[in-house]
């Protein structure tokens, strides 16, 4: 095995594969290596929770790219590896079986680990993530047996795995810890319309709730055990609080950081030659006043892939893209645009009750968001007026008849006499 390249990227999610897809997209003639954890090729992590879960993708279809593509692009990639180790001065990382690799410019694209509860009995057989294909497969094969399934979580990853399982019959209970759903990434009408939907379908959703510890029989778990004292029986439980980054090499190696590993406006962490993309990443958001935060998406995967392509290729542009997230749950397509952080005003746009809406965040009079329910024409429209922080009339974004593409549109200013 060749044990120096020019490019090693530490990670072969979205990000990772992106950015090596990026570089030879660009005519990089380099060397490439592409460093994966997973036994797996390079997958897509969303449809785990959605299209895998539900059996109606094989693993075939969530591949980024077939085989055959990292083997014709001449991108060396090695699955089943584990870096342990970066060396910022001598320019290598070390495996986990002790084998240094050299690079030239490197890119840490690792995501993170599935935060995991703390209470007693949260490694018992039955207790899931969803996180890799592993996770899901594992999970699957236990399903067969199990009647009740709690879920403790109710970001998107909980919520789309109550759909998927409801869908099969299971009873399922959600638990959430604050006092509604998707509360870090949506304002509390969308979240009362999740929760009332989940509810018609049959799903417990227990809110503003505290696992005190789970309960085994035999090993296994057996139930969850609240604060109150309160015992609710399952046979399975999935835990869907968050990741953790994965950065701790990094940051022993000296890199700036936390919660994620600090970058630049080119995904440029403190040291050199060393660039670190997608959900690890903490980076100043335009589109969230600056502020510095993690964005866990595709659409930031790929945008920031993009952005260190350029910069080791010479023609460096900032990162600037507009975030943007999806969910499937039941038959309702959430798409989002931009980021709801800081709103102080909303407008509801349509009626949830035709499950066909969208919900429009303002921060001092400027559009800084959209979440649009079974609404794509206002998501594809929405994004200008995220982009050109346009500030419109709240009395026509509220107005259906009014198309937000029209409401997007520059008005013309009557020109001085």
């Amino acid at each position: 095995m060749e044990t120096d390249y020019d490019v090693v990227i530490v990670g072969a999610g979205h990000a990772g594969a992106q950015a090596a897809a990026a570089l030879r997209q660009r005519k990089f003639e380099g060397s490439i290596a592409l460093i994966g954890e997973e036994v797996d090729l390079p997958y897509e992590r969303p449809p785990l929770s959605k299209e895998y879960l539900a059996g109606d993708k094989p693993f075939e279809r969530i591949l980024i790219r077939p085989e055959s593509f990292w083997t014709e692009r001449n991108i060396s990639l090695l699955t089943g590896t584990a870096v342990v180790k970066v060396d910022a001065v001598a320019k290598t990382v070390q495996t986990a079986t002790g084998t240094c690799i050299g690079f030239g410019k490197l890119i840490w694209a690792t995501g993170g680990y599935p935060r995991q509860l703390t209470c007693s009995g949260h490694s018992l057989v039955g207790v899931h993530s969803v996180r890799t294909r592993a996770d899901v497969d594992k999970l699957s094969s236990e399903l067969t047996d199990a009647e009740h399934i709690c879920v403790i979580g109710g970001g998107y990853i909980g919520l789309e795995a109550a759909a998927v399982l409801t869908k099969f019959g299971k009873r399922v209970t959600l638990l959430e810890a604050q006092d509604r759903v998707l509360a870090r990434v949506a304002g509390p009408e969308l979240s009362r319309f999740y929760e009332a939907e989940h509810r018609s379908h049959g799903v417990d959703v227990q809110l503003g709730v505290v696992v005190d510890c789970l309960e085994e029989t035999e090993g296994r778990v057996a139930g969850v055990r609240l604060s109150d004292g309160s015992l609710l029986p399952c046979q399975i439980v999935i835990v869907g609080i968050g990741i953790i980054p994965a950065v701790a090499p990094l940051l022993a190696a000296g890199a700036a950081g936390g919660n994620g590993v600090n970058v630049d406006e080119f995904c440029r962490t403190s040291l050199p030659d060393i660039y670190a993309i997608g959900d690890c990443a903490a980076h100043a958001n335009g589109f969230a006043g600056g502020m510095t935060l993690r964005v866990e998406s595709v659409q930031n995967a790929n945008d920031m892939a993009t952005v260190v392509a350029l910069s080791i290729l010479g023609s460096a542009e900032p990162y600037q893209a507009v975030p943007w997230f999806w969910s499937n749950q039941y038959d309702l397509r959430l798409q989002t645009i931009g980021l709801s952080l800081g709103h102080d005003a909303q407008v509801l746009r349509g009626d949830p009750a035709a499950r066909s809406f969208s919900i429009i965040y303002l921060k001092d009079g400027v559009v800084i968001a959209l979440d649009c329910v079974n609404a794509t024409k206002d998501y594809v429209a929405g994004r200008a007026l995220v982009v050109n922080r346009a500030t419109p009339d709240p009395a026509r974004l509220a107005d259906p008849s009014v198309s937000l593409k029209e409401v997007a549109a520059p008005v013309n200013e009557p020109s001085a006499a």
